[in-house]
Order: structure tokens, then sequence, then C-alpha cells
């Protein structure tokens, strides 16, 4: 079960046999086999008497047929159209317009699912049977194209959320720390005889002394630098990923930050992806409400598991919190409210605002009807309220992302209106998938390297 479960579902063989069986799945539905022109009850008799019969029952069978399929595939279409019309525009379940190649995907299986539900009209149990497969079939189809075309579960247990992400056996505390930050790391660094080549990475279990908040395992980096005998205290990465997703998602910035270890002689920061979502279809907008107590969840919890059990930098500076899309507003929300803490944030594609769907459902779900409190936690209201220093704030969006680029836009002028140094980064051909994930890890990790002092200038 775990090897398939372990299955890439992103440009896969696995994914491609779902589309040619797909495939040969409709064609089969469509061409039934043994249907012949034969006269029969009142055409035949109208025939024999000399009499013309109906337009309608002078068409072959197979032709009568293709029609029927057709219909029906047309009808299966309309429906998706329908669903997606309501759910998208009408109640915005997804809090975004989807692509069109998602669109398709959807308009597609419903088309498939009307072509096996008419194929069960007037045919053999076998085919029956073969028409409930196919309709499975064709759901499944989708799902993994829609799956492909975002690239954020790149396997078959990560698409159905099921983590299997072996646990972490964490180093030892090093009793020894470097002091102060007077020179950067890299000019300090000697990297040991028998430092790993690469990192490692598995899942860790934070408690929620403080918060009480369910959670899922976290997902925990550790570089070549951080696997020796007497570790140095490495910077730390506290990253989020979107609304559905979980901590496994950013598996992706392992192989970025290991490519940047082996440019920097093993050192790179220390990445932990926590779940600030507690179930992936449930987005309590990071605050402490009655959905969950994310803000003291982070602020404490995770915090202090980072002090007590791994070896980290104690320096602001050399701490920072990163997300992705719902995830990226968070880590602006925690920047802003405690630069104590997070002396850098990273956000990609970042949401704008704490909402859950709607405003209006965020006001009543989250906020108990208080409008007030949910104007005062959006990061444009904290940012307004504070003039910092020191602080890097790192913004990346794509350029066709038409609703979170505009967002990471306008957050990036009210932090730098609040006093915080800015980077903005927009990729071209750049949308809000995988492809933005890859994007602002690439272009904002090499910026938090220079300011942890972990790359020679």
């Amino acid at each position: 079960m775990e090897r398939l479960l372990s299955l890439s579902v992103i440009e896969s063989p696995l994914l491609y046999a779902f589309y040619a069986l797909s495939a040969l799945a409709a064609l089969f539905l469509v061409l039934r086999a043994g249907l012949r022109w034969r006269p029969t009850g009142r055409a035949a008799a109208s025939a024999g008497e000399g009499g013309s019969p109906s337009r309608a029952s002078q068409l072959p069978p197979w032709r009568k047929w293709l029609l029927t399929a057709a219909a029906a595939v047309a009808g299966g279409a309309l429906a998706g159209a329908v669903v997606l019309f309501v759910s998208e525009v009408m109640l915005d379940v997804f809090g975004l317009p989807l692509d069109s190649d998602t669109r398709v995907w959807v308009v597609c299986a419903f088309a498939g699912v009307g072509l096996a539900a008419v194929s069960l009209w007037r045919s053999r149990w076998w085919r029956k049977a073969v028409a409930v497969l196919a309709a499975v079939l064709f759901i499944a189809t989708a799902a993994l194209g829609i799956n492909n075309g975002y690239g954020l579960n790149p396997t078959l247990g990560a698409m159905l959320g099921i983590n299997l992400t072996k646990h972490l056996t964490l180093p030892k505390l090093n009793p020894v720390h470097r002091s102060g930050l007077e020179s950067a790391l890299w000019q300090a660094w000697k990297p040991p005889a028998g430092m790993p080549a690469v990192g490692r990475s598995g899942a860790v279990t934070i408690p929620a002394d403080a918060s009480g908040f369910h959670a899922r395992d976290a997902f925990l980096y550790l570089p070549p630098a951080a696997l020796v005998a007497n570790p140095p205290d490495l910077p730390i990465i506290v990253m989020m990923m979107g609304q559905p997703g979980g901590p496994e998602q950013s598996k992706s910035a392992v192989r970025e930050l290991d490519a940047l270890a082996r440019q920097n002689h093993g050192l790179a920061p220390l990445l932990l992806t926590i779940d600030q979502l507690g179930n992936p279809y449930r987005n309590p907008v990071c605050v402490d409400s009655p959905k969950g107590n994310v803000y003291t969840y982070v602020t404490t919890d995770v915090v202090n598991y980072i002090r007590k059990n791994l070896n980290v930098a104690t320096d602001r500076t050399q701490w920072a919190v990163a997300g992705y899309s719902n995830g990226g507003e968070c880590a602006l929300s925690f920047a802003a409210k405690r630069p104590e803490i997070f002396g850098s944030m990273l956000s990609i594609s970042g949401e704008l605002d704490p909402v859950d769907g709607s405003p209006e459902n965020t006001i009543a779900t989250i906020f108990g009807g208080n409008e007030a409190a949910f104007t005062a936690e959006k990061p444009s209201t904290i940012l307004k309220a504070h003039t910092y220093t020191d602080e890097l704030a790192i913004f990346t969006s794509g350029a066709i992302d038409p609703q979170y680029g505009p967002q990471s836009a306008t957050a990036a002028a009210a932090a730098k209106a609040a006093g915080m140094t800015t980077q903005r980064f927009v990729g071209a051909g750049i949308g809000h998938r995988g492809d933005a994930v890859t994007y602002g890890l690439k272009t904002g990790f090499p910026v938090l390297f220079q300011r942890f002092g972990l790359a020679h200038r």
C-alpha cells in the first residue's frame, strides 16, 4: 500500500496511463458493437404493406445510438458548466477564479459521466458494469489532470491527503553556541570531514501545549551543516503552505535548499513547514478564534519547539517566516505583529486579507459578527499601526495571476510604507500554482541567504 501511495502523479507514466484508459473507455462506450439496421415491429409491417416508415424509424440503430450518446455528452458537459458557474461565480467556493484547464477537466468529467449514464440504457449487464467503472475512471482522470496542472501534490498519497513522511530523528543539541553576529557565518564556517552531501528531512510533531490547536505533523528540513557533530547555530525559516494543502507540499523547497547548500559549503537555513489549517478543508485564517488558536500555536508552541529542540541562532535577523497563498497572508501577519521574533518574511503569491471564503463569511464564522475585529486583523491595518526597522519583506507572484498578483503588490506597498525593506519579484508566465511556489523559492531563498550571512555577497 505504501508503494502505491508513493507513486508519482505529476507528469508520470501513471498519469498518462489514466489518460489512455479514459480515452479507450470513452471509445468503447461510443462504439456499441452489434447494432445493425433491421426493420422491426411497425416499421417492418409498414414496409411490408408498401407504406413508408417514419423518418426516425428509418435511422439505423447505430446512428440513433450515436445521436443519443452525443446528446448525453452534451448534457453532461452543460451540467459541468452549470456546476462550475454556481460554485465559482455564485458561491465563490474556491476563493479565486479557476484556471481554464481545470474548467476543461471538470466539463470533460461530467461529459464522460453523461456518456456512461446513457450507456446503462438497453445494454447487457457486462456493458453496464463497464459503464459504471468508466464513470469512476473519468472522475479519477480529471482529478489527476487537475492535480497535475497545479503541481502541488507529487504523489498519490499527497493527493489523497495521506502523509507518508517518516518521522525525523533530531540531532543532539550543541551546548556550544556561536556568540553574537560579529561576522557572517560563511566567513567563519569550515565544513568538517564526513559532512553529508545533502540534507535530511522528515515529519516532526509539535506539542500544542499553549494553544491546544490540532495541527498535523510539521515537515522539517535539516541542511548538511546541521548534521555534523558540532553544528553551528543556523538560521530558520518557518513556512506555511496554501489551502487546501499541508506541510508535506513543501518538499520542493528541499531541492532548492540542498542546491543552495551545495554552493555554500553545506550551509542553509533549517526549514520547518507547519500546519496552520488543522484540516486541508478548514481555514482558521491564522488568528485565535473558535476555529483554533492558530496565532498562539505559531508564535508560542512552534517558537518554543524550535528553541528547545533545534540548533538555531537566537538573533531575530536569523529567523524568517514564509508562506504560499493562504500561508503568505499568515506570514505577513505574523511578521507584522511579531517583528521581535521574525526579522524577515517571504510571501509567495500571498493573500491580502485573512479571509475564509468571503469577508461576510469570515466575519460571521471567525470573528463572531464583529467587523471591527476582522479589520484589525488585516495585515494592512497592523502595518499602519507600526514603524519597522531592520525588517526584510520579500513578495513574489506570477505575472498571469490576476488575483494574487495585484494583492501581492498592494501588500508590498503597505509593508514599504511601514518602514520594512521590501523586495518584489514578478515571474513572467507564472500563475497561481506549483510554478508560483517554485518561482517564489528560487527568487526568495537566495535573498534570505544573503540576509542570514550564509552566502558570499
